[in-house]
């Protein structure tokens, strides 16, 4: 069975033995067959973890029936089942397409942990209107690249082992398999761009050339290379530009030509996973941002957060919670997780002291950390004096909105150490390293 090999292979090359296979089930044709070959791909590796997720948008008046069919489709193959209902906020210049796909991926990254593996219907055919699409919007290289058949994803990794294979070929096997599945009726609505492009563009381009798709998959597999050869070569030039707290050197940018710049600020993008940002946006980001005067305080607002700039850099800020009313307890002997996405706070034993180690028989009490510098006071290893703690931010050159999202390790109300930072003076040793995992 010439597909299934095509699916067990594209699993063993992201697959670990940890790793939980999670199906994105619309109960659309392609994922029912995806259902059908995870079956017999969990069949021969009985230890395997498989879950198939079901996303309910409610955009349907035949919702609820896909949502049960579904359901017993999983059940009838002996994959574990799961749903989740989301609803969907439409900002005025939000199609409903993007709402429904980002509400869609949200709801599935909650079953996605580390090494887990995203499984996705996306077939030939469907790579050539990605592809097609980003050439209406006048994308680059980069949107080009269309979709990856294996990448990184959230804390695992997404594949979409279908991604070589035409729709046609996909339909046989479904039909020989006897399998049912799902019809969205809104597929057929040409006033949406990708249905437009499946119903009225690309079955006259594929008619007059046949190996229409597979031309523009290829097409899109060199752009992608293209991509990951310039992320090499200009990876480690970035790399050096970035200051301890993530901020991007102006002074660093500003020699270059116009095309490099604007290249790695993309690059400083992607690695933060923001949405990249248009040409003229990234014109206003130099300009307006990056070269403002030096008394003001600009910033360039995007969809899920802003750039700034401070002290000759430019940081990205999210639009994030505030954390400084939380308080935890540590022992130090595990992995703290902090609140809101911040990381992980961990101890790790050393051998000579460094910026961040610690006297760990000085910590005769119970450790706790807060992000609330308000009247706190500290003496840091190596300078003269105590400080108010917000003297310290300011003499340490901390972008005012991180001040209250550093971590602080507080033991009988004092100050021990303000993470990635300092280590006050009364409790700097040798003994452990305080690692700050971002």
């Amino acid at each position: 069975m010439a597909l299934y090999q095509q699916f067990s292979n594209a699993l063993s090359a992201s697959l670990i033995d940890s790793s939980k296979i999670i199906l994105a089930l619309s109960g659309g044709m392609d994922s029912r067959v995806l259902l059908r070959l995870l079956a017999i791909y969990a069949k021969q590796h009985p230890t395997r973890q498989c879950l198939a997720v079901h996303i309910h948008h409610g955009l349907s008046d035949n919702a609820e029936r896909w949502l049960a069919d579904c359901q017993r489709w999983a059940s009838e193959e002996g994959i574990t089942f799961a749903a989740e209902r989301v609803q969907l906020s439409l900002s005025d210049r939000e199609s409903v397409e993007k709402a429904a796909r980002d509400a869609r991926y949200h709801a599935l990254g909650q079953y996605v942990e580390a090494d887990d593996v995203l499984l996705t219907g996306q077939h030939l055919d469907d790579q050539a209107e990605t592809f097609l699409l980003a050439l209406k919007r006048g994308s680059g290289p980069k949107g080009l690249s269309s979709m990856a058949e294996d990448m990184a994803w959230g804390k695992g990794r997404l594949v979409r082992p279908l991604l070589t294979t035409s729709q046609s070929a996909i339909a046989s096997f479904a039909q020989q398999e006897k399998l049912e599945w799902v019809v969205d009726e809104s597929n057929e609505d040409t006033r949406f761009d990708r249905n437009f492009l499946r119903h009225q563009v690309l079955p006259i381009l594929n008619h007059r050339w046949p190996s229409f798709a597979h031309a523009v998959h290829r097409s899109a597999r060199l752009c992608a290379q293209q991509e990951t050869l310039l992320h090499e070569m200009l990876r480690p030039e970035l790399d050096a530009m970035l200051g301890a707290l993530g901020g991007l050197s102006i002074s660093a940018l500003t020699p270059l030509s116009a095309v490099k710049r604007d290249y790695l600020l993309r690059l400083w993008l992607e690695l933060l996973s923001v949405a990249l940002p248009s040409e003229r946006q990234l014109q206003v980001l130099w300009q307006e941002v990056a070269c403002a005067q030096d008394d003001a305080n600009p910033e360039l607002k995007l969809t899920s957060g802003s750039i700034r700039r401070f002290d000759g850099q430019l940081y990205w800020v999210t639009h994030s919670q505030d954390v400084s009313g939380s308080s935890q307890c540590w022992d130090l002997s595990s992995k703290l997780p902090l609140p809101d996405d911040l990381g992980m706070l961990r101890v790790i034993s050393a051998t000579q002291p460094a910026t961040m180690t610690l006297n760990r028989s000085a910590l005769t009490a119970p450790v706790t950390v807060t992000f609330n510098p308000e009247g706190l006071s500290a003496h840091p290893q190596g300078r003269r004096g105590s400080r108010k703690m917000k003297k310290l931010y300011q003499e340490y050159r901390i972008p005012s909105w991180q001040r209250r999202r550093l971590p602080i390790l507080m033991a009988n109300e004092k100050v021990v150490a303000v993470a990635n930072l300092f280590v006050d003076k009364a409790f700097y040793g040798s003994d452990c390293e305080l690692i700050w995992d971002k």
